[in-house]
């Protein structure tokens, strides 16, 4: 493989340290997300349901041997729509010095190529309001902004 070759697969428990930096490096995020060691268990407790989960897929984007990016996606069957199946993305993240060089263009298509694989009938994401680069991209890549969203915090 050239080291200058994006390859995008299934995330590895040994992808954990990388992708916490990723997490913990977004200012944006306000997820509480930590390299600090005593916050490991819960990254590794969480992967592992991800993982083990029929319905779950948690990808990475791995360039020259490093994890430079990574997405999850979530499919969701609902009653209506005839009882389609949709596709949610999340966890959308690419290194801070990566971003800019096609690599969550490639992360996007890839999700929507796993989505039409499994006969989806649409490919959703929800984006913080105070990403508007993030909203600018996800609009060059296909999306329409469609619906307002609510979150209530729990914890």
């Amino acid at each position: 493989m050239a080291s200058d070759t994006l390859v995008i697969r299934r995330a590895r428990e040994a992808d954990l340290p990388q992708l916490i930096a990723l997490f913990a490096d977004d200012p944006v995020g306000g997820h509480g997300d930590t390299s600090e060691a005593e916050a490991y268990e819960d990254y590794l407790r969480a992967f592992h349901v991800i993982d083990s989960a029929p319905h779950e897929q948690l990808y990475v984007a791995e360039l020259a041997g490093e994890v430079v990016a990574t997405y999850q996606l979530t499919f969701l069957r609902a009653l209506t729509g005839r009882g389609a199946q949709n596709a949610m993305v999340e966890a959308v993240q690419t290194r801070a010095d990566m971003r800019g060089k096609g690599i969550g263009a490639a992360l996007m298509e890839h999700a929507e190529q796993e989505a039409r694989r499994r006969d989806c009938r649409l490919l959703q994401l929800m984006s913080n309001a105070a990403r508007t680069d993030a909203h600018r991209f996800y609009e060059r890549a296909g999306f329409a902004r469609s619906h307002l969203g609510f979150k209530r915090k729990l914890k």
